[in-house]
């Protein structure tokens, strides 16, 4: 049977595809057809209970709700007749009765006085509906304002959290005219469990959920009142959402979000609320350059005032300084005495004119990025284990998954818009296995939830692997053709059975066989991960552990199988592309390959640079230390908030004779600074960026940058210039072109492409081959086209707890801050929902402490100590604490440990042996 059915629309024969309804044909056809209950994006499923989209078909006593019905063969059907069109305006003068007037609307460009304007409909004949039955104004959340007086039932809002974001706060209570939506059990939404995603707000038709900064205290607003629009890419996570952003007198007014490839139109608190950090009046708007008196490099006592210790300064001034600074060290002591941290938050373009300075104007390769603190262990495990750094399926494959893995990662707080994929997936029916030494957000919706011990993960993979070879359980056709270095993997998964594991993991041996089955039988497994598994010294055997076990059950290189490493921030895919790390070029090739760097110098028509790999972040810290490096070009990173035992981090910076940074703010990193160079958010910048999916997106300046503040890629052109480089890009789509001829992961990408479609995802096999979403369905790019099975032995964590630190520290991020907080803590909503430094112990665990949840503690480790607020949480063990890392005024990275893995060369932030005490308790001392 053809899956097209033809039938009749507004007396034209049209086609209508498998499960589209009338109301989706007769759009596509070029008829918009009244509609409010009904919201035509991805996610949200058609309900039929407004009847503002009512058609005449032939033969049927009753009208019907377009946006529900499907046609069928033959069928006649009238959109525009007497009938349907009096009816239709019926509906909204109903509707419209019970609104404010338009010129007192919450939203007085709202959809439903669109849709009513469409039908001729501009008042009312109706009664109102009695005032004293409508809800009171609900202004108790920081964000948005909720007006039920413009509510009209159409139970999208409920849509929106229940089923698209899978939040479930939204309901509706009572009946019948009187329903109305409650967030929980009747709270005022700031006492709700609401997480601000403000889906139930791009969703409403009315205006009865509304952003605060649209509305005035009269509650009236206009959501068309802007002076431009512009489509560009969230600034945030990894997850790379597409984002709308609305421009009034040169500042955004609010935010949309758009179906992008990867959130398709979802966002989180950050990407909706989060976007007035770039207003802050704390933005560095002209070039700065420490003075004279000034006292010695160190933290800025005061944040309100980061300016006491810099002079303003020309850009001409500035960059001659800060080049002659950095070239002086270069003539007098070598190219190797200065070294480059670039940005994750920047974009490709930028990230590779980075890479490519610090190459071809110092000679080496000591340059890095926040990767080597996030992912680089599993980078490391996948380059020497598939051949490739890069997830092998995007993670809106999901849904085709019969059983998903998520080890290590928290993506309702860290990937929030992934995460409502992921719960989504769980409430179809899909098994979703969840590891985590915390008891994590996803925990509600998993099958499976294992809880197993901080450090133990080698063990718990192991054993969950052993399980599927004791079982026959692993695919063996699969192993023979695309794999290697089976036999020792089975030989070395013989010492880990799940009850001899138990005691180190602490999770039951039925439990571990449970999950090995399940994940072993499903036609179609991804696995998931974040830096809970990449952020130890054994980090890349974690990665490795997890490649083994997809690759035994054969679950990648098809729909709904895949290796995914979540990224953490909005760039740091697209930054390791473009080369921002000391041991790759662009695309990953070695710069120990004569012919690489033969490539790239004939590419940058510039001499050979070194063949030895470079330092990374930390190694580059302890070469300051070790008078090695004098000298560091910082480009949009935070190492005196970001590097673990940062006193360490931040001695180097104040010893450093000459620093260049460049950034939006003056952050704790810049306190150090010699030159200052003031930098573009992403707001204001054009440039591509490359998300966790592989997706390429185009980003595209909706404001100007503040004051004299300039794009980074021309901040770093303009450095070149005066390093001696012959560098004569105009413009970033010149840095792209030039990228392309290195590069063949952008293949058949193009600057014009992305400029139309947006996003393209790599690799893409033809100009209209939009991406492919799955990768190595028919062999991995390593030798013979094998991915290389790697067994992991179980290795200790650097530190363990004893009688003087006895409990064991664990780090992250909150769902409201980000990174080092410099951005997230000037937003004014994201501030004001997480004000305060705090960390996370388990109730019985304050309470053996004596202490109550908001009381005040010490954490101590080896490195340090700071003092903040406790929390109560139950998915904190009772020996454990968790540490958000985005506050300066308690660092967590004064504590983090050091030690690195010798692969990945990435710290062990994830464990560290930590004293805590009641702060009391000190006093009393």
């Amino acid at each position: 049977m053809s899956d097209t059915i033809r039938f009749t629309l507004d007396d034209r024969e049209v086609e209508a595809r498998a499960g589209e309804t009338i109301w989706q044909v007769a759009k596509r056809e070029g008829t918009l057809i009244p509609h409010l209950c009904h919201k035509d994006a991805p996610g949200y499923r058609p309900d039929g209970n407004c009847r503002a989209c009512m058609v005449a078909i032939e033969g049927e006593r009753v009208l019907a709700a377009s946006c529900i019905r499907e046609p069928s063969e033959g069928m006649v059907v009238s959109s525009q007749g007497a009938r349907e069109t009096r009816a239709r305006k019926a509906v909204l003068e109903m509707l419209l009765a019970d609104q404010p007037e338009r010129d007192a609307a919450h939203d007085r460009s709202a959809h439903i006085w669109q849709m009513a304007e469409m039908q001729g409909v501009t008042e009312s004949r109706y009664p109102t509906l009695d005032s004293d039955r409508i809800p009171l104004l609900d202004d108790s959340h920081v964000a948005m304002r909720v007006n039920l007086d413009a509510c009209i039932q159409c139970n999208l809002c409920v849509r929106a959290c229940r089923e698209v974001q899978v939040n479930d706060v939204i309901g509706m209570a009572d009946r019948g005219h009187d329903a109305y939506p409650v967030f929980d059990f009747d709270d005022p939404m700031g006492e709700s469990t609401c997480v601000a995603c403000g889906e139930c707000v791009q969703a409403c038709p009315t205006g009865a959920l509304m952003e605060a900064s649209v509305v005035d205290e009269a509650q009236v607003g206009d959501s068309a009142d802007y002076d431009s629009e512009v489509d560009s890419v969230c600034p945030f996570c990894g997850v790379g959402c597409q984002v709308s952003l609305k421009v009034k007198d040169g500042r955004i007014k609010y935010v949309d979000g758009i179906d992008g490839p990867a959130n398709e139109g979802r966002l989180c608190v950050k990407g909706r609320f989060g976007f007035d950090y770039i207003h802050h009046p704390h933005r560095v708007t002209k070039p700065m350059i420490r003075r004279d008196d000034a006292p010695a490099k160190g933290l800025n006592v005061d944040p309100a005032n980061p300016w006491t210790h810099f002079r303003e300064a020309t850009w001409d001034e500035a960059l001659d300084a800060a080049a002659s600074g950095l070239g002086r060290l270069r003539d007098q002591h070598g190219g190797k005495a200065v070294a480059g941290f670039g940005s994750a938050k920047c974009t490709n373009e930028e990230a590779y004119l980075f890479q490519k300075l610090i190459r071809q104007g110092f000679g080496h390769n000591n340059v890095d990025h926040c990767t080597r603190l996030c992912h680089a262990s599993s980078v490391a495990a996948l380059m020497e284990n598939v051949g490739s750094g890069a997830v092998t399926a995007t993670f809106n494959q999901i849904e085709n998954a019969d059983v998903a893995i998520v080890i290590g990662a928290n993506p309702v707080e860290n990937h929030p818009v992934a995460a409502t994929y992921f719960k989504q997936f769980a409430k179809r029916g899909g098994k979703l296995i969840v590891m985590d030494p915390r008891g994590v957000g996803l925990r509600r919706f998993a099958t499976h939830m294992l809880q197993f011990r901080p450090g133990a993960d080698v063990a718990l993979l192991n054993s969950i692997m052993h399980v599927i070879v004791e079982e026959g359980l692993y695919d063996q056709q699969y192993i023979d053709a695309y794999t290697e270095n089976w036999e020792a993997e089975k030989a070395h998964l013989s010492g880990f059975a799940p009850e001899e594991m138990e005691a180190l993991t602490g999770i039951p041996a039925t439990t571990v066989r449970e999950v090995a089955r399940a994940f072993a039988t499903a036609k179609a497994g991804m696995i998931f991960w974040g830096m809970g598994i990449s952020q130890h010294i054994h980090g890349t055997d974690n990665s490795r552990c997890l490649i083994s076990l997809a690759l035994m059950c054969g679950h990648v290189g098809r729909p709904g199988t895949g290796l995914h490493p979540l990224r953490g921030q909005n760039n740091v895919q697209g930054a390791s592309d473009a080369g921002l790390i000391p041991m790759f070029l662009p695309d990953y090739q070695p710069v120990t390959d004569d012919g690489v760097r033969s490539a790239f110098s004939e590419i940058w028509n510039s001499g050979d640079f070194s063949s030895q790999k470079g330092l990374t972040v930390t190694e580059i810290m302890d070469a300051v230390h070790d008078g090695q490096i004098r000298g560091m070009y910082i480009l949009g990173e935070n190492p005196a908030m970001s590097d673990p035992d940062v006193d360490h981090a931040r001695d180097a910076l104040a010893k450093l004779e000459h620093l260049v940074v460049q950034d939006i703010f003056v952050t704790e990193t810049a306190n150090y600074a010699d030159v200052i160079l003031p930098a573009s958010a992403f707001a204001e910048k054009t440039g591509t960026v490359t998300n966790t999916n592989r997706q390429v997106q185009m980003g595209r300046p909706a404001v100007s940058p503040p004051g004299e503040a300039r794009e980074d890629w021309w901040i770093t052109v303009e450095l070149a210039k005066r390093l001696g480089l012959p560098w004569d890009y105009k413009h970033p789509s010149e840095v792209f072109a030039e990228m392309k001829r290195g590069m063949h992961s952008f293949d058949n990408i193009t600057w014009e492409r992305l400029e139309t479609q947006n996003a393209v995802t790599y690799p893409s096999l033809s100009p209209e081959d939009p991406g492919q979403a799955i990768v190595f369905g028919d062999g991995f790019p390593r030798a013979e086209g094998r991915a290389r099975f790697a067994p992991a032995s179980v290795i200790p964590p650097d530190e363990t707890p004893d009688p003087d630190y006895p409990m064991i520290l664990t780090t992250g991020r909150q769902l409201e801050h980000w990174h080092t907080g410099s951005m997230t803590r000037r937003s004014r909503v994201l501030d004001a929902v997480e004000p305060e430094a705090n960390c996370s112990l388990h109730p019985r665990t304050l309470r053996r402490l004596g202490v109550t949840p908001g009381g005040m503690v010490r954490l101590s480790t080896r490195r340090g100590s700071i003092r903040l607020m406790a929390r109560a949480d139950r998915a904190v063990a009772e020996d454990m604490v968790f540490l958000p890392f985005a506050y300066v005024e308690a660092a967590a990275n004064i504590l983090t440990n050091p030690a690195l893995d010798p692969y990945g060369k990435i710290p062990e932030f994830k464990f560290s042996a930590v004293r805590v005490e009641a702060v009391e308790d000190i006093a009393a001392e």
